[in-house]
């Protein structure tokens, strides 16, 4: 009977614990660029870590159930990934600095690091003006 309580109670801490990383992740969502940058930092500084090799261990899976996932309905949020700045760098970072309205280091370091997501979770034609600009300016974008 205490087993059978305690596996109880087991169940409703897992539950509590998955509810808060859901409403953690969706906070992080919310965020902005420059939020999040901050925040990484923050974390890295705090535990001693870095977010390097994570970010880029996450991603690849994500890709994999992506390419093994069926069809879904027509999406409603995008996210423009800068993939390169071609030739016009200074252009490309004053463009990412207005759309993003980061500083000129960090937009340099958003340069910098390409691939990288510019704005996540945006409409499709707020991603589309994004890649126009970045594109008018020799850089290029993908819409994810």
């Amino acid at each position: 009977e205490k087993r059978e309580r305690g596996r109880k109670i087991n169940k409703v801490i897992k539950r509590k614990i998955q509810e808060v990383v859901v409403n953690l992740v969706e906070e992080i969502k919310k965020l902005s660029v420059m939020e999040l940058a901050n925040l990484v930092k923050e974390l890295e500084a705090e535990f001693g870590v870095t977010a390097a090799a994570p970010v880029v261990a996450a991603g690849a899976p994500s890709a994999e159930k992506a390419a093994e996932a069926p069809p879904e309905e027509e999406k409603t949020e995008f996210t423009a990934v800068l993939k390169s700045f071609g030739d016009k760098k200074i252009q490309v970072i004053k463009v990412v600095r207005a759309i993003t309205g980061l500083g000129l280091k960090e937009a340099k370091e958003l340069v910098d690091s390409a691939p990288k997501p510019i704005k996540e979770g945006i409409p499709k034609d707020e991603a589309e003006s994004i890649k126009q600009k970045i594109e008018e300016v020799g850089g290029v974008v993908e819409l994810k």
